[in-house]
């Protein structure tokens, strides 16, 4: 399902966050969101999911408006996974899993041996079947997160917004989690502070600074040294990795002034 917002402003406290925003995810491309802290980015993703409402232009999802769409058309279409979650749901795993189904289901629906195995699955895929009886609260940061994805993927979403999605994880876990977003198929808009995990896995970019886009592309296009300079002040060699052949960031401080000469005239 395809994503377009065209021309998207967000305000809070009558200040605009976001300002004249383009951008679109095709079906089944996995996009990153990047930028300094406070440069817009949860702002943009939470008028994506219908949260904050825009101050203008329109977010559109499967050529339909999203702030047009019920509450339970829009959860049957979009999953989410965010940063911010309450961390003393009084819920077992499978229990907290289980809400993903609940756009599925009507008001006083019973949970069907369809919907137990659909949570069951969501478990496998991250990796968290054991911790099904688990009380949710009991878990570390990451088994916590690693939860909050098989809950969005419960829900059979056509479109997924994860907003740094590898927080509190620890490296092996933060791969296995893009690894497993790549490969589901679903369109996606992520993001991400790692710059290399975003290279690795999002098939474009899009760059906000002060809530508005300043590149976009894939991410040779992107992630060039000049524009990680002005962006965000630091100076970079860019390279290959070594087994993936993937962009590979290494970042000195513009302070140093070795790292300055060195990338002198980088494009």
């Amino acid at each position: 399902m395809k994503l377009e917002v065209n021309e998207l402003a967000v305000a809070i406290s009558g200040r605009r966050i976001v300002a004249e925003v383009n951008l679109a995810v095709a079906e089944g491309e996995v996009v990153g969101l990047i930028g300094p802290n406070g440069s817009g980015k949860s702002t943009l993703l939470r008028a994506v999911y219908r949260v904050l409402r825009p101050a203008a232009g329109v977010v559109r999802l499967g050529g339909d408006d999203v702030w047009q769409l019920s509450a339970r058309d829009s959860a049957r279409r979009t999953g989410v996974v965010v940063q911010e979650t309450p961390s003393d749901f009084d819920f077992t795993v499978a229990e907290v899993t289980q809400m993903g189904r609940t756009p599925h289901k009507g008001m006083l629906s019973a949970d069907s041996v369809a919907d137990s195995q659909i949570v069951a699955a969501a478990l496998r895929r991250v990796n968290m079947a054991d911790f099904a009886e688990r009380q949710f609260s009991t878990l570390s940061g990451g088994e916590k997160q690693r939860v909050l994805v098989a809950r969005a993927l419960a829900q059979e979403p056509k479109f997924l917004v994860l907003d740094e999605p590898t927080n509190h994880l620890d490296i092996h876990y933060q791969l296995e989690l893009l690894e497993l977003v790549r490969t589901l198929g679903i369109t996606t808009l992520v993001t991400l502070h790692d710059l290399n995990l975003a290279a690795a896995y999002c098939q474009r970019l899009y760059l906000l600074r002060s809530g508005q886009i300043v590149a976009a592309g894939t991410p040779e296009e992107v992630l060039t040294p000049a524009r990680l300079r002005e962006v965000f002040l630091v100076e970079v060699i860019v390279g290959r990795h070594p087994a993936t052949g993937s962009l590979q960031l290494s970042f000195v401080p513009r302070t140093t002034g070795s790292g300055s000469k060195n990338n002198e005239g980088d494009t």
